[in-house]
């Protein structure tokens, strides 16, 4: 499969996959999507790879959906949404289940699906002006998809405070969450991803496979458990009063009904 959403290249074991939409920051569209679950379907076998470092092209690592897909989602019925929701949620939990370890390079805006992505890395390097939000109810929505694997690694209590406020947070606040691993100057990005290389890949491929596995068996319950649930409640909340009108205020450049009254 030739990708056109996606920048893929490969040297001594570590894949290089890279969104490559810059121009809308690489926000996610059906497109994109269908790209990254079949890269991650066509790699989690592939034992030459040992490592994947996962970054966005251009000024920021990924925005969150795009304004097309938007617009054609707040058109869609609502079972049209479970099943657009149900893709979204096929390529998260086969990114999650990858079986060699994901550093995840973010910079720029990781808004929404973005910070989903940053979720189902194993480590995160951010730099240290890079911006995170969960933005979701100022458009009526939540954050259901990646609810499961942003959960997962930041807590209840975080997000409760993050998801309802749907505030942007700073790089230091993702590494005091636990969301991200290493902050540093934008310049030194790739460095501090070769140091994290390293350590990678002086461990055993078959071990680190491993204690990626018993990590997932070890935790409560894991993501593919509630998909359907996350995939219903965000369909829901598509086709609703509040995320229809929200979704179009967002296209339209306006304030929500809702903000209108302040």
């Amino acid at each position: 499969m030739g990708f056109k959403y996606l920048a893929v290249s490969r040297d001594a074991g570590v894949e290089r996959l890279t969104l490559a939409r810059p121009d809308v920051r690489n926000a996610f569209n059906d497109g994109m999507i269908t790209e990254l679950t079949w890269w991650a379907e066509s790699v989690i076998a592939d034992t030459t790879v040992r490592l994947v470092i996962l970054a966005g092209a251009g000024p920021s690592f990924c925005a969150g959906a795009d304004l097309e897909w938007m617009g054609r989602m707040a058109r869609y019925t609502r079972e049209q949404n479970v099943d657009d929701a149900s893709e979204l949620a096929r390529m998260f939990l086969t990114l999650d289940r990858l079986p060699m370890p994901v550093i995840g390079r973010v910079h720029g805006a990781a808004l929404g699906g973005g910070v989903g992505l940053a979720a189902v890395c194993d480590i995160v390097v951010a730099a240290e002006d890079a911006v995170f939000g969960f933005t979701e109810v100022r458009l009526g929505l939540i954050p259901a998809v990646i609810s499961p694997f942003v959960i997962a690694k930041i807590g209840r209590s975080a997000a409760r405070e993050l998801f309802l406020t749907g505030d942007r947070f700073s790089a230091a606040r993702a590494r005091e969450i636990g969301l991200a691993h290493s902050v540093v100057p934008a310049a030194d990005l790739d460095v501090e991803i070769a140091r994290y290389q390293a350590l990678l890949l002086a461990g055993a491929p078959g071990a680190l496979s491993a204690a990626k596995q018993l990590i997932a068996e070890v935790s409560r319950r894991g993501p593919a458990d509630v998909m359907t649930l996350c995939t219903e409640a965000i369909a829901s909340r598509r086709v609703s009063p509040e995320g229809q009108e929200g979704i179009r205020a967002f296209l339209e450049k306006r304030e929500a009904s809702w903000r209108t009254g302040r």
